[in-house]
């Protein structure tokens, strides 16, 4: 059993993001979900809250755990001597954006090695920043986030 690291702003999890984490739980029998801080997204939900989401919705998974962490994740991998991190691809976009984080963490800790997951046809088209967008426009995103975060837009609705 290897532990890794699935990183990611998760504002809002999504159904495409536990598919991944299940994946990975799968493959290495560990995996320790980090929230990190993006300064380059606004958030939606605090940080907190969204640690919170993924607690509840990864509720009873054997292997699995949640953190949360500001800075470098590079940083974070060497504090925690963690090396190995699992990215979720779904677009050569997403490729080309995973390439380049995965040569800046190696660069930043050169024991880092990114393990690359192609997304699920079903989950191909799911994205945060999507799910966002639409809920902005009142569409229901039941079928796209896990229950508890459903329920959250639901109420912020009301």
């Amino acid at each position: 059993m290897k532990e890794v690291v699935f990183p990611g702003s998760f504002d809002p999890v999504t159904n495409g993001h536990l598919d991944l984490i299940k994946r990975a739980l799968a493959i290495f029998g560990a995996v320790r979900v980090v929230v990190l801080t993006n300064q380059t997204k606004s958030g939606m939900f605090p940080v907190q809250k969204r640690v919170q989401f993924l607690k509840e919705a990864l509720k009873g998974m054997k292997g699995v755990r949640v953190d949360c962490a500001q800075g470098l994740l590079a940083n974070y991998m060497k504090k925690h001597k963690l090396t190995t991190i699992v990215r979720g691809l779904r677009s050569a976009h997403d490729w080309n954006h995973e390439r380049t984080n995965a040569y800046y963490n190696q660069l930043f800790n050169a024991k880092l090695e990114t393990v690359f997951l192609p997304a699920a046809t079903q989950y191909q088209y799911i994205s945060s920043s999507a799910v966002k967008e639409a809920v902005a426009y009142g569409a229901d995103v039941a079928d796209l986030v896990p229950t508890c975060v459903a329920k959250a837009f639901k109420n912020a609705a009301k």
